[in-house]
C-alpha cells in the first residue's frame, strides 16, 4: 500500500478556505501557509498544522494545492528562496487551482522539472457552496499518472474531477467556461429586459425558463440580482474580464482569434459593457 498522501495548501480565500478544510476533514495531513494570519484561525480546530514559508510547507507535501488570485500571486507564492520550488521535494505534485494563463502553468512544470517535481493544472467551478460540499467541478490537465497520484486531494472536495488532457488543458477549459458563461449572462440580462417591456414579470419568466429548454445557470445568477448585472459585476466583473481577456489571448496565440469566436466574444464583451468592466 503507498504511505498517505500528505498534503499542503496555500490560498484560503473564499473557495480555497473550504477546499482546504475538506482535505483536513477527509482525514489526510495537511499543512497550510497564509499570507495573513487571520485566514488561519478558522482552522485552529482540526489538526491542520501552519508552515513559515511556502518553502517549508512544499518540503512536507506530496500535493500542494495553490488557489490564488492570478497569474502574479502563483509567481509570488512558488518563487524565491522561501516559495514553493525553493522547497519542493522530488515526486511532489503542484496542483494549480487558480484560473490563469495556460502558459503560467508550463513556466512552472519547467522550474519544478528542475527540482524532480510535477505540475498539474487544476482550476475548480462552483464557488464557495461546492466547495464546502466537496462537490466543486475541478478541470484537471497534465500528465495522466500525475492527476491520479493527486486524486485523493482532488476528489476531498471536487466531484467529479475532470481529466482534460495535456498541462494546460484545464486552464483552457475553465477560460472557456467562463467567457461562455459571461455570455450568457448578457443574453440572460437582455432577455429579462425584454420580457418586462413585452409585459412579463421578470421573475415569473425566470422561473418558466429555469424548468424549459431554455435553463440557462447564468439567466437564473441575473433573476437572483435583480435582473441585472450591477450587483454581479461589483462581485466578479474584474474576474471574469480577466478571463475573457486570457481566452482570446490564447485563442489568437494559437491563431484561431475569430474563427467561430466572434458571437461569444462579442457577447462577452457586451456582458463586461453592462457591467462597466473593460476586457
Amino acid at each position: 500500500m503507498r504511505p498517505q498522501l500528505r498534503a499542503g495548501f496555500i490560498g484560503l480565500g473564499s473557495q480555497g478556505a473550504p477546499m482546504a478544510r475538506r482535505i483536513v476533514e477527509g482525514g489526510l495531513p495537511l499543512m497550510l501557509w497564509a499570507r495573513r494570519p487571520a485566514a488561519l484561525e478558522s482552522f485552529a480546530d482540526t489538526p491542520a498544522t501552519v508552515a513559515s514559508t511556502p518553502a517549508e510547507l512544499a518540503a512536507a507535501s506530496d500535493v500542494i494545492g495553490l488557489c490564488v488570485r492570478d497569474d502574479s500571486d502563483i509567481n509570488e507564492v512558488t518563487a524565491g528562496d522561501d516559495g514553493v520550488l525553493a522547497g519542493v521535494a522530488p515526486g511532489a505534485i503542484i496542483a494549480v487551482h487558480s484560473t490563469v494563463h495556460p502558459n503560467t502553468v508550463r513556466t512552472l512544470a519547467e522550474a519544478a522539472a528542475l527540482r524532480g517535481a510535477f505540475v498539474i493544472d487544476a482550476p475548480v467551478s462552483g464557488g464557495q457552496p461546492a466547495a464546502a460540499a466537496g462537490r466543486l467541478l475541478v478541470m484537471a490537465g497534465g500528465d495522466a499518472e500525475h492527476v491520479e497520484r493527486a486524486r485523493p486531494v482532488l476528489a476531498s472536495y471536487g466531484s467529479p474531477v475532470v481529466h482534460l488532457g495535456p498541462l494546460g488543458a484545464g486552464q483552457v477549459t475553465k477560460l472557456l467556461n467562463n467567457t461562455l458563461f459571461t455570455a450568457h449572462l448578457a443574453v440572460g440580462a437582455s432577455l429579462l429586459r425584454l420580457g418586462r417591456d413585452l409585459g412579463v414579470d421578470p421573475a415569473g419568466l425566470a422561473e418558466v425558463i429555469a424548468s424549459g429548454s431554455g435553463e440557462s445557470f447564468a439567466l437564473a445568477r441575473v433573476a437572483d440580482a435583480g435582473g441585472t448585472l450591477d450587483r454581479i459585476g461589483a462581485h466578479a466583473g474584474p474576474l471574469l474580464a480577466k478571463d475573457v481577456r486570457l481566452a482570446v489571448a490564447v485563442a489568437e496565440a494559437a491563431g484561431l482569434a475569430g474563427v467561430g469566436t466572434e458571437a461569444v466574444v462579442a457577447a462577452a464583451d457586451a456582458a463586461l459593457a453592462m457591467m462597466s468592466v473593460a476586457r
